[in-house]
């Protein structure tokens, strides 16, 4: 079982933990941490954008480079470096992280016939990494295939729903941001 820290609406721990099925169910505060891969190519940014396995929620669709919650007494930043390296393969260090901005996400659906009410306090961070998606080691229950996207058209196959995605507009505007400061 894997055990979250309940937090407050800015996302500090109040000192105890729930079981992470139970927060969904039951629509329970906690945080997560999102990764955005990106790099500069024929002086173009592009984004690393993984497509979720078909066993996670919103299955198939391309999604944040690397994001996943975080476990009772862990960290922001730690979490993050944690989750490159889970499901990506990918190693880098807390200062390589570039803060992009906090998000709060309250998200009510179904998902494998069970109600899931999603409470997260996020944290957005940026990772500037020129890697051979080829040369990344996926972990296959999270992440089915990444691919490399000039980050301007993903923003407008993003505003246009032009391919199958579960990616929030205002995060990946923040991340846009952060890269031309």
């Amino acid at each position: 079982m894997e055990y979250l820290d309940i937090v407050d609406e800015n996302g500090n721990p109040t000192g105890e933990t729930v079981e992470r099925s139970f927060a969904h169910k039951n629509g329970v505060w906690h945080r997560t941490s999102h990764v955005w891969i990106l790099r500069k190519r024929e002086g173009k940014i592009e984004v690393l954008l993984q497509k979720r396995a078909d066993t996670k929620s919103f299955p198939g669709c391309y999604d944040i480079s690397s994001a996943g919650h975080i476990t009772a007494g862990q960290g922001f930043l730690d979490s993050a470096v944690r989750e490159l390296g889970e499901e990506l393969g990918i190693t880098a260090t807390e200062d390589e992280l570039l803060f992009c901005g906090d998000r709060k996400i309250i998200w009510d659906d179904v998902f494998f016939g069970e109600e899931y009410h999603d409470r997260q306090f996020t944290k957005v961070f940026l990772l500037w990494a020129d890697v051979d998606e080829k040369s990344l080691t996926l972990q296959e229950e999270e992440v089915s295939a990444v691919k490399w996207m000039d980050l301007d058209k993903c923003i407008e196959g993003v505003k246009a729903n032009a391919f199958k995605h579960c990616i929030y507009l205002e995060e990946l505007l923040m991340v846009k941001k952060r890269a031309l400061s």
